[in-house]
């Protein structure tokens, strides 16, 4: 679990990150550097999810050795999909990271939500609806491999 104290934000207790892929954690598929190696530390500490449509069929490939639930989308409503995922999860425990139209939903219900805009850009209502937003997933996913840095962006 990653547990911290925000003034002014909250406390934060996560169990679960629910990752989008494509555009999020990989580009045309494949992950962006250091993603794996983060993915692999962060799950000492949460449940690491990746939700996802797999667009180029990569996923199950990539994450088939590291220590994390994959799930395999339906085509059709994706947005609704994640948001059920995460609730089922548990809202309150989890963090969100996504850039799709298909993501907002999650980042904004989730107890920390972030963005990532990355090559093939960002739905501005996911960024919006985001807690937080970076320029690099490795940034994204570093600020919860060192959650006092969340202090510094979030508290009032």
């Amino acid at each position: 679990m990653i547990s911290i104290t925000i003034p002014g934000f909250g406390e934060l207790d996560l169990a679960h990150l629910v990752l989008d892929y494509n555009g999020t954690l990989a580009v045309d598929g494949e992950p962006l550097p250091g993603v794996v190696e983060r993915i692999k530390r962060l799950s000492r500490d949460v449940h690491v999810h990746v939700l996802t449509a797999d667009t180029f069929g990569t996923v199950k490939r990539i994450f088939a050795d590291l220590p994390c639930t994959v799930h395999v989308l339906d085509k059709k409503d994706q947005d609704t999909a994640k948001l059920a995922y995460v609730k089922n999860l548990g809202l309150q425990n989890t963090a969100c990271i996504g850039n799709g139209r298909n993501d907002w939903m999650m980042i904004d219900e989730c107890a920390l939500g972030m963005a990532v805009i990355l090559p093939e850009g960002a739905f501005p209502k996911s960024i919006l609806s985001a807690d937080l937003v970076f320029s690099s997933i490795a940034d994204a996913l570093d600020v919860l491999l060192s959650p006092l840095r969340l202090t510094a962006s979030l508290r009032s």
